[in-house]
């Protein structure tokens, strides 16, 4: 650890428990850490993280690991604060199955199970100096690259998220040009995190959209897949609005109304086809090198696989 140097690493650590925050601090400073902010609700973890992103944030999950893999996946996904790839250490006194789902899910670059001695944390943290995973971003994930089977094809592209704590501990640069190297970085990373969400995301609404004309109408009831097409739909729209795809904000209210259609039961005909039409005008907006066959081959064979996958899952219980 002799190498690297924490004297301006900005540290945050969150955790409701006094002597945990304590006793994390004081690890962190054995370790050379000395400009740390501690924390005891994820409300504040969460107002510190958009008034000014730390380099490096260990969060306690125990007793709250729901919410705070929500508030890490929400920060990944570029609604929570400037810089959606600080590196994050959540730590737990019970590390359970449950537990390494969820934390893996939110995009978090660790987990460390309590208690930890100083060499262990120490040893974590050059990790991700030295050799932080390499992040994807898809519909539902944004975070360090989880597969096990590299060999296996994938069209999920990986990237080197901006890393100050690098920059800091490790190149010891200026302050003033770190300052300048994570803006670029950081303006370059967002573009990207911005244009693939909406290229996926259009294409998982086309999917849906093929999901919900399949699924029995339960009158009165909206549907978990047409739920979730209208809050990408929205997410959407949000994400275009002042950009290159500025059409797409249209294509996503033409979605959105005829999703609304659907919820309350009227003309189901007319809405399925206004949402199709829709679906694939938006999905065009994104991928305007695809011909109208390529994008319904394309979705056609996601959504049997889909299929199959479901009907193997029902078999199996």
């Amino acid at each position: 650890m002799s190498k690297l140097s924490f004297d301006s690493v900005d540290v945050l650590i969150y955790d409701p428990v006094a002597s945990n925050r304590t006793a994390t601090r004081a690890a962190m400073y054995a370790l050379g850490f000395r400009r740390t902010e501690t924390v005891s609700t994820l409300e504040a973890f969460l107002e510190s993280v958009q008034k000014s992103p730390p380099d490096i944030a260990l969060c306690e999950a125990q007793g709250a690991a729901e919410e705070l893999c929500a508030t890490i996946q929400q920060l990944r996904q570029g609604s929570a604060g400037h810089n959606p790839f600080i590196v994050i250490i959540v730590t737990a006194w019970e590390k359970n199955t449950a537990m390494i789902t969820r934390v893996v899910s939110s995009g978090a670059d660790d987990l460390l199970l309590r208690p930890f001695s100083t060499a262990v944390l120490g040893s974590r943290i050059e990790t991700h100096i030295e050799r932080r995973k390499g992040f994807v971003i898809t519909t539902d994930y944004v975070g360090p690259d989880r597969r096990k089977d590299a060999s296996r094809p994938s069209n999920v592209e990986l990237f080197e998220p901006p890393n100050s704590l690098k920059m800091k501990a490790k190149d010891k640069l200026p302050s003033d040009v770190i300052a300048r190297k994570l803006d670029v970085e950081l303006k370059s990373a967002r573009e990207k995190l911005t244009s693939e969400k909406l290229r996926r995301d259009s294409f998982q609404v086309c999917i849906l959209w093929r999901l919900v004309q399949d699924a029995a109408v339960v009158a009165g009831q909206t549907s978990p897949d047409l739920a979730k097409l209208q809050g990408l739909a929205k997410s959407i729209e949000l994400r275009s609005v002042d950009t290159e795809f500025q059409p797409a904000v249209e294509w996503c209210q033409s979605v959105l109304a005829a999703a609304e259609g659907l919820a309350l039961g009227v003309d189901r005909n007319a809405s399925m086809h206004l949402l199709g039409h829709a679906a694939l005008s938006l999905h065009q907006v994104f991928h305007p090198e695809k011909t109208a066959a390529d994008q319904l081959s394309e979705i056609d064979a996601t959504v049997a696989l889909i299929r199959a996958r479901n009907q193997a899952e029902a078999l199996a219980s």
